[in-house]
């Protein structure tokens, strides 16, 4: 589509017929043109696709680490498996270990859980993904996680893990993207997320499930504060070295989070048994 009236034109146009804008390649095909993997792995959700490989790989360590425990290896996990492995505790972050506000996002509290927060990872991530470039994508992610779980850490003690907080600052972020890109397709994308975001919020609120609204909440918040200074890479061109720079932080602070709670584990492992 045309990046400035979003009419549908072929890909050998370098001016648009419908309103003489100049057309350039598309930002996926910018950032880079060469899916991974021998084609396993489309550049376009890379990051995506990367997060929600990280969410098994700790998916699967919770398995075993359960079982070798003897707490079972069920659908769902024992609340000590959840506050091994860094769930959101207010106790916890209390005493210091605020790598739980980040460590939370990645973990999922059994099987029904981490399949329907990856279907709509796979869905709204690819989609933020291609719009806001892998920078403000990451940066996204990862401050709507903390700002999910830190909201959850004010509204409710109880332990609490998933991804859904970074899901909805992704969702916040697309609300964004619909009042900055002024045209039919930005508003569609406004309606459709906010559409979205009211369906689930309601789910949490009246479907009498555990789930944590308040993470979700402060997610969309923080998602959609990011990516509304953020802008897009296409309006902000000047800006991609600040967003550069941000994301290496937010995957810096990542990593050390979980290098924390690495050695919070090692350091703890016989007193959680």
């Amino acid at each position: 589509m045309c990046p400035n009236c979003r009419a549908f034109i072929t890909t050998n146009d370098k001016i648009c017929p419908y309103c003489d804008a100049p057309v350039g390649a598309r930002a996926v095909d910018r950032r880079s043109p060469a899916d991974l993997l021998g084609g396993l792995i489309p550049h376009a959700r890379f990051v995506t696709v990367l997060i929600l490989l990280i969410n098994t790989g700790l998916f699967l360590a919770m398995i075993v680490f359960s079982s070798r425990m003897g707490w079972g290896a069920g659908m769902d996990f024992d609340g000590r498996v959840l506050y091994a492995f860094g769930a959101k505790y207010r106790e916890a972050i209390l005493e210091g270990q605020w790598w739980r506000l980040i460590t939370a996002g990645f973990l999922h509290g059994g099987m029904w859980h981490i399949l329907m927060n990856s279907y709509g990872l796979f869905i709204i991530g690819s989609q933020v993904e291609q719009e806001f470039g892998t920078d403000r994508y990451l940066v996204i992610y990862i401050v709507s996680t903390i700002t999910g779980f830190l909201a959850s850490f004010y509204w409710t003690a109880a332990i609490s893990v998933g991804a859904s907080a970074g899901i909805f600052g992704l969702i916040g972020a697309m609300i964004a993207f619909g009042i900055h890109e002024k045209s039919p397709y930005g508003s569609a994308m406004q309606r459709q997320y906010l559409f979205w975001a009211g369906i689930n919020l309601a789910i949490g609120a009246f479907g009498g499930l555990a789930i944590d609204n308040a993470a979700h909440l402060g997610g969309m918040a923080g998602g959609f504060l990011v990516a509304y200074a953020a802008g897009t890479p296409r309006q902000s061109g000047p800006q991609e070295t600040v967003w550069k720079m941000a994301m290496y932080a937010a995957v810096g602070l990542t990593v050390f989070a979980f290098v924390k709670w690495f050695l919070w584990l090692i350091a703890n492992l016989s007193a959680i048994q």
